[in-house]
């Protein structure tokens, strides 16, 4: 699909990464004013909340862009997410006659506040990328032992904690939990030691299912309503002590950061593409009808307090083994009932070569081989005040498909956690 055109001029460049093709929701706020819907388009923001009470975009017989967050849109289907579709592409397209009305309800992206997109109901967090478990695998278990036996059968995942999924540009504490050296006797309680970021995509639900009622991978993918860039923060060390017997805990609740703008699966819709060969056959629910994952470039940047940023990581998309719509097929099998704003991560993104790699964990191979910042200074693992920003991108034929920054500055631990 080539360029749409806008006659917003700055949604026309090649490299802008809010084209008309792309239309995302986000919520927005100016000058300290109420936060409020929106959707991107070139430099500016569109301000849907106004929009509907101009009764412009009309989608339910009552208002549902009258609060911070695209929850009651996605809650009415697809049919209304064409429709507001169409009527943004109307009221954008390059030759609209509706422009001089338009232009009263753009406001710059520049100087904008971005909010949580969405009220997250639930977050699980899948473990479906292969050459990351294959890595961490290897690190632990050796190379002959890397996958475990059910990893090609089934997508991995656990639950997670909704309240600390938070928005691009929250800073991230360092937490404290209990660290066992392995020729210790004891654990000990301290700030974690080896905090680390992960970089993965996350696919929000934007239709239920019913409680008992699983769904097929087709219907899972009808059921998403888009998809943002996700760093799901991690404390190695605390990791190591508490996952066994039943997974990661405290390890993964001090935070995930999400990029602050929903790009639909509509805009992503000509960037489909399988996912790798199977090494054994999936079971008959899990196969999938035809191609499921998208083409996205991403990229990981460091940014230590000297201000010198280093990108080390850049991987895609495509990597993944089990896509989204695999994944909540497969969270629906027991019957769990899926919510509007639930959110999937990925698991972590990484390639082949180790410059794909999405985790300080791989990069360093576990702290045996520091990686090398562009100012000369190395990390084995995140250290305070650096800043992880994500980004990703999908290139179209002229135009780019941008998700904005996921971007977390890592926050000295607290030096009294229970006060004096």
């Amino acid at each position: 699909m080539p360029l749409m055109k806008s006659w917003l001029e700055s949604a026309n460049a090649p490299d802008c990464p809010f084209p008309l093709n792309n239309l995302p929701y986000g919520v927005f706020s100016h000058g300290g004013a109420a936060p409020r819907c929106g959707v991107a388009i070139g430099d500016q923001i569109l301000d849907a909340t106004a929009l509907e009470a101009a009764g412009m975009l009309a989608l339910s017989d009552k208002p549902v862009l009258d609060r911070p967050e695209w929850n009651a849109v996605m809650a009415l289907g697809p049919q209304a997410w064409q429709r507001l579709r169409t009527l943004l592409f109307g009221y954008l397209v390059e030759g609209s006659a509706l422009k001089s009305q338009i232009v009263d309800y753009l406001r710059p992206l520049s100087g904008a506040t971005l909010h949580m997109p969405f009220a997250v109901a639930e977050f699980t967090d899948f473990y479906a990328g292969q050459h990351h478990a294959v890595n961490v695998g290897t690190m632990f278990r050796g190379a002959e032992n890397a996958l475990p036996p059910n990893w090609l059968h089934i997508p991995i995942g656990y639950n997670g904690r909704a309240s600390s999924v938070v928005v691009s540009g929250a800073d991230v504490r360092r937490p404290w939990g209990q660290l066992k050296a392995p020729d210790a006797d004891a654990p000990r309680f301290a700030p974690c030691e080896r905090f680390d970021f992960e970089l993965e995509m996350g696919a929000i639900v934007g239709q239920p299912s019913a409680n008992g009622q699983p769904v097929s991978v087709a219907q899972a993918d009808a059921m998403i309503f888009g998809y943002v860039l996700l760093n799901d923060w991690s404390a190695r060390d605390i990791q190591a002590w508490e996952y066994q017997p039943l997974g990661p805990f405290q390890s993964k609740a001090t935070a995930t950061t999400i990029s602050p703008w929903i790009v639909t699966r509509e805009a992503l819709e000509p960037f489909r593409c399988p996912t790798p060969a199977r090494e054994k056959p999936l079971l008959p629910y899990l196969q999938e009808p035809g191609p499921m994952l998208y083409d996205i470039d991403l990229e990981v940047e460091l940014t230590p307090r000297s201000g010198t940023p280093t990108t080390i990581a850049r991987t895609n998309y495509r990597e993944m083994y089990y896509s989204a719509a695999q994944q909540l097929a497969h969270h629906a099998t027991s019957g769990c009932p899926m919510r509007v704003g639930d959110l999937l991560g990925s698991g972590t993104i990484s390639g082949p070569e180790k410059d794909n790699r999405g985790s300080m964990l791989e990069l360093s191979w576990g702290g045996k081989e520091p990686l090398k910042l562009g100012d000369g200074t190395s990390r084995s693992f995140l250290e305070d005040h650096d800043r992880l920003t994500l980004r990703g991108a999908c290139r179209g034929d002229g135009y780019t498909i941008g998700f904005g920054e996921s971007t977390g500055t890592v926050l000295p631990a607290l030096t009294q956690p229970y006060g004096r």
